[in-house]
């Protein structure tokens, strides 16, 4: 790679990270509110929290990376444009192709990254992020105790404590258990704590009593120090991890199980998904060709490009409106799924043409006209 070739390279790569980190940014950002219902209502950790974020990050830098690689593109060619640094190429001898080549590498690679994304590393992400989600769902033991309300996070079980600090440790517990066999216990305690025993979820009670009737109603009132309240008969659930389309690999969406009814129900909408794994990551490619021809499709100006800028970010919006649109249809007429793939390479297609396609004297005709008065090129 030459000298020029590296240093139009990096003028696009800075920029281009800067605007993914501040899209990712923003929908992580977004995401955190999404999800603040497992700190506040399910009690669960920062730590918890953290990677439910986190493992969003991959689907969200996929959706991100086209966004970014266009405003770099078109911020970083309408700065070098307007200070006449592509003039300058183009006078020293470079062609038009030369000067964008830089710009189309970039795009490819950020492609790339898409494609691995979406094929791979947003899979497994998402995967463990139902997996993570599922367990903050099912876990009993975290989403027991609301302060100062009376809670019945199982058929049978009410559990009340009037305040819980910083650390977990409950004050002024009171349990009431009814078991299927008629008999019905109630605990009362100052303090209570809910933790693990030999792998299994229990809430430890000090200073407390128990009022216990049997199934004749009978009662037995029993004070202690410490008891250990198992908790695990309540966490047993039938509930399943269940995979949606997001989470699933390629070979699974395009050739899904048909032993199960879902997949063979939904086997238009899955296909579908598996063509827009594979298509989404030329979106790349076609914005940074609409980015480059918005600065360099038409005659030089001093003064910016903000008409033709407007023009083709309107027109990569609409593209991108179409594509979501096209999906949709297609999980109801596969045959549309051609359409993924038509619909990002058409603006290429177009770009290349306008900008490529015409005899090499016109262009070099082009290439001169922008100089200023009084400068050779």
């Amino acid at each position: 790679m030459r000298l020029i070739d590296r240093y139009l390279f990096r003028q696009l790569l800075g920029p281009a990270l800067a605007a993914t980190a501040a899209l990712v940014a923003v929908l992580t950002l977004s995401q955190t509110l999404v999800f603040l219902d497992i700190l506040v209502g399910q009690k669960q950790g920062l730590l918890v929290f953290a990677k439910v974020v986190a493992l969003t990050l991959p689907q969200m830098l996929a959706m991100v990376l086209p966004v970014a690689v266009f405003v770099a593109t078109l911020i970083t060619l309408n700065r070098l444009h307007t200070e006449q640094e592509i003039v300058v190429c183009y006078a020293g001898g470079m062609s038009r192709w030369q000067v964008t080549a830089p710009a189309f590498r970039l795009a490819v690679m950020a492609a790339l990254l898409t494609l691995a994304v979406n094929l791979w590393v947003q899979p497994l992400a998402m995967r463990a992020l139902r997996e993570e989600l599922f367990r903050v769902k099912t876990d009993l033991a975290a989403s027991l105790i609301r302060e100062g309300e009376f809670n019945s996070p199982a058929a049978g079980l009410t559990v009340y404590a009037q305040t819980v600090d910083s650390e977990g440790l409950l004050k002024n517990v009171f349990i009431h258990e009814n078991k299927p066999n008629g008999e019905s216990s109630t605990f009362t305690a100052d303090r209570g704590l809910v933790t693990s025993r030999n792998d299994q979820p229990v809430m430890i009670l000090r200073n407390g009593s128990n009022q216990q009737f049997n199934a004749k109603g009978v009662l037995n009132f029993i004070l202690f120090e410490e008891y250990v309240f198992d908790l695990s008969s309540y966490l047993t659930t039938t509930e399943k991890v269940v995979y949606k389309t997001s989470d699933r690999f390629l070979h699974e969406l395009v050739y899904p199980d048909t032993t199960n009814f879902w997949d063979r129900k939904d086997r238009k909408m899955l296909l579908a998904e598996g063509h827009y794994r594979i298509s989404s990551p030329i979106y790349t490619i076609t914005f940074m060709a609409l980015a480059l021809y918005g600065v360099l499709g038409g005659s030089f100006s001093r003064v910016g490009y903000t008409r033709r800028i407007a023009l083709v970010a309107a027109t990569a919006g609409v593209v991108r409106i179409l594509g979501f649109a096209v999906q949709a249809a297609s999980t109801h007429a596969p045959a549309l799924n051609i359409l993924q793939y038509a619909l990002p390479i058409a603006p290429i297609l177009f770009v290349w043409v306008r900008l490529y396609g015409r005899p090499r004297a016109a262009q070099a005709l082009t290439s001169l006209t922008p100089l200023a008065p009084g400068v050779r090129p």
